[in-house]
């Protein structure tokens, strides 16, 4: 069964600080998916890796996962990518 498990980047105010601030990205993903599944995808998608992955279900029936990168990675240049900066 295929599951699509990154939906897309958040880019709200906070999102964008903590991208400078902590080296996080955050994603909406989908509400099946574990944080070993979004490590794993993340990491296959944009060729980085990831340190360290939270999650929190959001009161509309989402989820919300913050993804930090390993040191040697920027999430800038992530972002960049996206064009969330």
């Amino acid at each position: 069964m295929f599951m699509a498990i990154l939906r897309y980047p958040l880019a709200t105010e906070k999102a964008i600080s903590l991208i400078t601030r902590s080296n996080t990205i955050v994603y909406m993903v989908d509400t099946r998916s574990t944080s070993p599944d979004v490590k794993k995808e993340f990491e296959r998608v944009f060729s980085v890796k990831v340190s360290a992955v939270r999650m929190a279900n959001m009161p509309n029936n989402s989820k919300k996962a913050f993804i930090k990168l390993a040191k040697g990675f920027n999430a800038s240049d992530v972002a960049m990518k996206l064009k969330l900066v």
